[in-house]
């Protein structure tokens, strides 16, 4: 009977050992260097950063354009806001522009960056209907933020998901051996004796 136990509990141990290398474990500034390695299958969090800064950058891009600024200004202005490469690709919009160049060559060094693929597509867009980009600017903002959003929720959601497979598989165990093999057991013990 405490052998049935010891090997139920022991193979509920077995299943949720962490799948490691061999000496991860032994000390504990190797187990955190083997977590940061781990390879990232989802969208690294330099690439959510660096959404999140398009998205306070056209923002304040927004709101420059709404005050009144003209576009090569409020470029330059929002410019420090923005992820080095960002701020570097807006420069060079900001000073196509104040040249004269042509809205569409004027935007292609914005149109690689993360975020702003449609910013520069809405001024191109805007130059030549003289609509607001304004409006544009603040709408992709928003929008960025909202899938970000989704996607952080999805995560959450597949997370809780994963977490639960873990622990029933470590728990079922220990309860069959503490909670019913108990119970079985005893009830076995009586019938025996009742027969």
């Amino acid at each position: 009977m405490l052998t049935a136990a010891a090997l139920s509990l022991l193979g509920g141990a077995v299943l949720c050992w962490p799948r490691v290398r061999p000496g991860v474990v032994t000390r504990p500034g190797r187990l955190l260097k083997w977590l940061r390695e781990r390879p990232v299958r989802d969208r690294s969090v330099s690439g959510v950063s660096e959404l999140l800064r398009s998205a306070a950058t056209l923002d304040l891009l927004a709101a420059c354009l709404a005050g009144g600024l003209p576009v090569s200004v409020a470029l330059e202005a929002v410019g420090p806001a923005a992820s080095p490469k960002t701020a570097a690709a807006l420069r060079s919009v900001a000073s196509h522009l104040a040249v004269g160049v042509g809205p569409a060559e004027a935007w292609a060094p914005v149109r690689d960056r993360p975020g702003l693929t449609e910013l520069s597509v809405a001024a191109v867009r805007t130059a030549r209907a003289g609509t607001a980009l304004a409006a544009h600017a603040k709408d992709l903002a928003r929008r960025l933020r909202e899938s970000l959003s989704a996607e952080a929720e999805e995560r959450a959601e597949r997370a809780g998901v994963l977490l639960a497979a873990p622990i029933g598989l470590c728990f079922l165990p220990a309860f069959l051996c503490l909670g019913v093999l108990p119970v079985v057991l005893g009830l076995a013990g009586r019938l025996d004796g009742l027969l």
